[in-house]
């Protein structure tokens, strides 16, 4: 691997990874249809970096290690958002929700991409959304992000998402955590920040950044 895994990338395992222990029955036929797993937030154990599977069903989620050597590729979010999906399903409305808040989101100078179901669909070409389904997306926030113009920016995308007929979930990645931004875009209120140690209250989620 070239660069360090992070939150939200999508791994592509090798042929020759070995099967994860005490994994659940639905695991190996959910890799052996789309050999993906997402990367978590929480700590490492030894070089192994935490990763999970998601199956069919909406409960199937499997949490567990892995170890670099069995990596084939890196897929970020910044990489999925200028992978064009398949023609017969661009029009599902999380996909045409993509498309759409790129104008929103790139005036602010910021990495981002899409996540959750809407990034899993476009790494493995797997369908895995549906027309109920909403899209994830990630924003690279490496400085603080005023909240007024968080606020703005939260506007515009749940005003985007309802002309999509559907809804977005918006998470600022900062250099070591995550928050919600429609958390971070009320004002006067403290945002859950998300470390891979666990959870915190906080005012301002770069500090000690």
């Amino acid at each position: 691997m070239n660069r360090t895994p992070r939150p939200h990338d999508l791994l592509r395992l090798a042929p020759a990874a070995p099967p994860f222990a005490d994994a659940p029955a639905w695991v190996a036929p959910a890799l052996a249809r789309a050999p993906f797993v997402v990367v978590r937030r929480a700590p490492r154990t030894g070089d192994a970096m935490p990763v999970g599977v998601r199956g069919v069903a909406r409960n199937e989620r499997f949490g567990t290690w892995i170890e670099p050597r069995w990596i084939d590729a890196i897929l970020t979010p910044e990489d999925l958002r200028t992978r064009e999906p398949d023609p017969l399903r661009a029009a599902l409305p999380a996909l045409a929700l993509l498309r759409a808040v790129a104008s929103i989101i790139d005036p602010h100078g910021v990495d981002w991409g899409p996540t959750g179901s809407a990034g899993f669909e476009l790494a493995s070409a797997m369908p895995t959304l549906t027309r109920d389904s909403d899209l994830d997306i990630v924003v690279r926030a490496p400085t603080a992000l005023p909240r007024d113009e968080a606020a703005a920016l939260f506007d515009a995308l749940s005003h985007a998402a309802q002309e999509a007929g559907t809804r977005i979930d918006a998470q600022i990645e900062t250099p070591d955590a995550a928050f919600s931004l429609a958390e971070f875009a009320r004002p006067n209120l403290r945002v859950m920040l998300r470390h891979a140690d666990g959870p915190r209250l906080v005012i301002d989620p770069w500090a000690g950044a």
